[in-house]
């Protein structure tokens, strides 16, 4: 039996629209992406978009038939991410990013969107470092350079992250109000750094976290992925430190929450 196409939870009209769209930035992920989408909670989000970065194989036709809209989004994770944003519309109040790989959790998608439907937060990001890790799902390297990064963001910017976890939840209208200019890996570290610099009120939440489904990570699997992507992060976060503080929203202060 084919597994059950994941429904909106627009397409049913007594539940109404939630204002919650997920986007999924993906680039090669057929082995998991189908495992991704049928764990996204029914009901609560309105739309996914899967915008895909190029895959050479059947990770777009996958996401398609599971009812997800697909973008030919270009190349780069940034770019990729930024896209999605755009293609969400007027209609979407909250973004939630995750990966395609099947590390994350979809199931706690409430968790991250929940604060900031209730207007309490801005930006909810996901913590794997003080959530439970399944063992080789994270390479030392990876949390080293973000409690490292997240530490030096602090002195910044007074908002201490413990991560760069793709998943997370923001305001649409807050995230299109940033200056977003990454188009590669140093994306997430940029919404980070800018969100904390805009007096966003944040919220870090731990989650678990996985091992990704098939092959390695395109960051982390191979010394040259990680210097790649590590050059990029260092260089993203050079470049916003050196620019002038900007408020793209009216100061809220910021929120240290660590439930």
């Amino acid at each position: 039996m084919s597994a059950r196409p994941w429904r909106p939870a627009c397409a049913d009209e007594e539940r109404g629209r939630t204002g919650v769209c997920v986007v999924i930035p993906v680039l090669n992920e057929e082995e998991a992406i189908a495992g991704v989408l049928e764990r996204i909670p029914r009901g609560y989000v309105d739309e996914i978009i899967v915008a895909d970065g190029g895959s050479k194989d059947r990770t777009a036709e996958i996401a398609a038939q599971h009812g997800a809209r697909v973008l030919n989004a270009g190349k780069g994770y940034g770019r990729a991410c930024m896209e999605g944003a755009l293609a969400a519309g007027d209609g979407c109040r909250i973004l939630v990013y995750m990966d395609g790989d099947g590390a994350d959790f979809p199931e706690e998608l409430q968790k991250l969107a929940a604060p900031l439907l209730a207007g309490t937060h801005d930006f909810a990001i996901a913590s794997r470092t003080r959530g439970k890790r399944e063992p080789g799902s994270m390479s030392w390297h990876q949390i080293a350079s973000g409690k490292i990064i997240g530490a030096l963001a602090g002195l910044l910017y007074g908002f201490r992250y413990s991560d760069m976890c793709a998943f997370r939840a923001i305001r649409r209208d807050a995230l299109l109000s940033l200056g977003m200019a990454e188009t590669t890996y140093g994306w997430n570290l940029e919404m980070q750094m800018k969100a904390a610099r805009a007096g966003l009120r944040i919220l870090e939440v731990p989650v678990p976290y996985a091992c990704r489904t098939g092959g390695n990570s395109k960051v982390a699997g191979s010394p040259t992925g990680t210097l790649r992507a590590g050059s990029r992060i260092l260089a993203a976060f050079a470049r916003i430190a050196l620019q002038r503080k900007r408020h793209a929203l009216p100061p809220k202060g910021l929120l240290h929450d660590r439930p």
